[in-house]
């Protein structure tokens, strides 16, 4: 099964993803489940959202695993996915940011992990990858991602291009998952599946 959750900043994704991977854990005592986490710290506040969502991770879901991946998303899923370990990906707009957006100084400080990333087309690659990844999973994969298109269009070219490719994104990855999911309030609307 995979699945793509959609919403709002706030909207309740994460904890639905959260629910999908402790309801795989209570079917069988040899599941496993783990969190990809996408956000790099690149500032105090960023630093203290990261923190306080790997604090609330682990007292609602202790045996949640956690791997933080800012870059090579496609590689971290193809490591990690087997038939019992449902892998949680949290999250793709993140992601994308790193690839698309990331911060002045974030290639300085995460150059083992970006590995020249440089331009809008190399950073199509990893999307490419993340894709490919997805296919070949043996196991359950639940992804995390907003939707931001429903809104005003934004002033900017690098933002509304990043709209257009979070867009584009969600449309490819919905169309290899069974189910999709928008959440909005903390409610869940089911579009697929």
């Amino acid at each position: 099964m995979r699945e793509l959750i959609l919403g709002g900043q706030k909207s309740g994704k994460s904890r639905l993803a959260e629910d999908r991977a402790r309801a795989w854990l209570a079917q069988s005592p040899t599941n496993k489940a783990l969190v990809i986490a996408t956000g790099l710290a690149y500032d105090d506040e960023m630093r203290q959202r990261i923190a306080r969502h790997q604090a609330d991770r682990r007292a609602r879901l202790p045996a949640l695993r956690c791997v933080e991946e800012p870059v090579q998303l496609g590689a971290a899923l193809h490591v990690h996915s087997d038939a019992q370990t449902l892998v949680v990906i949290d999250c793709l707009t993140m992601w994308l940011t790193n690839l698309l957006m990331p911060a002045p100084d974030t290639f300085l400080k995460q150059k083992d992990h970006i590995d020249g990333v440089e331009s809008a087309q190399s950073a199509m690659n990893f999307v490419v990858s993340l894709e490919h990844a997805l296919k070949q999973a043996s196991g359950p994969v639940v992804m995390v991602s907003n939707e931001i298109g429903l809104g005003v269009i934004p002033l900017g070219r690098e933002v509304r291009q990043f709209v257009d490719e979070l867009g584009k994104l969600n449309q490819a990855l919905a169309a290899q998952c069974e189910r999709v999911t928008l959440m909005a309030a903390g409610c869940a609307l089911p579009l697929k599946g």
